[in-house]
């Protein structure tokens, strides 16, 4: 059976900041809503007020936690306690590097009363994947001085397109029949008299690529090790934290400047990067935005945060 995609991919930028929080911008949190299914990645302080602002609800179906710097993670102990007083029942899978298990167990120590569900670690690693019903979340190594992951979210291919033309000549007549082999089934039909087996590659084209989602987490740039599984992404979110004037910076502390953001996204060959992890000495990101276009020559953005983008198919 061939899965047919047709599912909506939004991100929700519930958390553009760097370090610290500034009034316009709150610590990291991505949302990612893929048809009914709801993953966040990094948890920072306050979520759960962006997610009542952004009208996201509080169905979580994971969470994904690159690294245990406070500012992507400090926002869980708050939404575990709301999820459980809204009456969650099912589990809560968290997934993060080395020591995600002895993050829970502090969830589960600082949670005094009784949570409702279970809440269940799973560390993750370099190429590790997580399968979801229609795509999937790899992990890749970042590089951050310490155990630190970016996720891709890659959804599976499309089947190829339809061809009604060819389906006729064949001896399909239109109707329930062409959905089935859309679907990916062999169907059988009647010709004057004699049966005959009408496979989907004989009224399909090539498969298409479904659509990709790149978040590098905190980084010096570098796709090493994973370029393949990012190539031609349809979304970069990459670290930005400093400008290109505050490159040695950026190197001290292992994170990017908007210009190592911009040859990154260059070399993966991306459609959009978006700036993310935008430090609080910045007050405006123009200057973040003109150097990644030094670099990179396809849509660059700074998203504000509860900024929402819906990302359409390739055709």
């Amino acid at each position: 059976m061939v899965f047919i995609a047709g599912e909506t991919l939004q991100v929700h930028f519930l958390g553009t900041a760097g370090a610290l929080p500034t009034p316009q911008r709150n610590p990291p949190c991505f949302l990612i809503r893929r048809g009914s299914d709801t993953l966040l990645f990094d948890c920072g302080e306050g979520a759960q007020q962006q997610m009542m602002r952004a009208r996201t609800g509080f169905t979580i179906d994971a969470v994904f936690i690159t690294h245990w710097h406070a500012d992507h993670f400090l926002g869980t102990f708050g939404l575990v306690q709301t999820l459980s007083f809204m009456g969650r029942e099912e589990p809560l899978i968290i997934y993060g590097p080395e020591w995600v298990d002895e993050f829970v167990r502090a969830v589960y120590h600082l949670s005094k009363h009784h949570l409702r569900f279970s809440i269940v670690a799973r560390e993750l690693h370099h190429g590790d994947v997580v399968p979801f019903d229609g795509y999937h979340v790899r992990a890749f190594r970042s590089i951050h001085g310490m155990a630190s992951l970016g996720y891709i979210l890659s959804e599976d291919d499309r089947p190829g397109r339809f061809n009604r033309e060819r389906a006729i000549e064949l001896g399909v007549p239109p109707g329930p029949l062409f959905g089935r082999l859309q679907r990916g089934e062999t169907v059988r039909i009647i010709t004057d008299g004699e049966e005959h087996i009408v496979h989907p590659e004989d009224v399909l084209g090539a498969p298409r690529p479904g659509r990709r989602i790149v978040y590098t987490g905190d980084t010096r740039p570098g796709c090493e090790g994973w370029k393949e599984w990012a190539e031609h992404a349809d979304l970069l979110l990459h670290d930005a934290t400093f400008d290109d004037d505050a490159l040695e910076r950026a190197r001290e502390a292992y994170h990017s400047t908007a210009g190592e953001a911009g040859s990154v996204a260059e070399e993966l060959r991306v459609k959009t990067l978006a700036l993310i992890h935008i430090s609080s000495r910045y007050t405006a990101t123009a200057n973040h935005i003109e150097n990644a276009k030094e670099q990179f020559n396809g849509e660059v953005i700074a998203p504000d945060d509860l900024t929402l983008l819906e990302l359409p198919y390739r055709g």
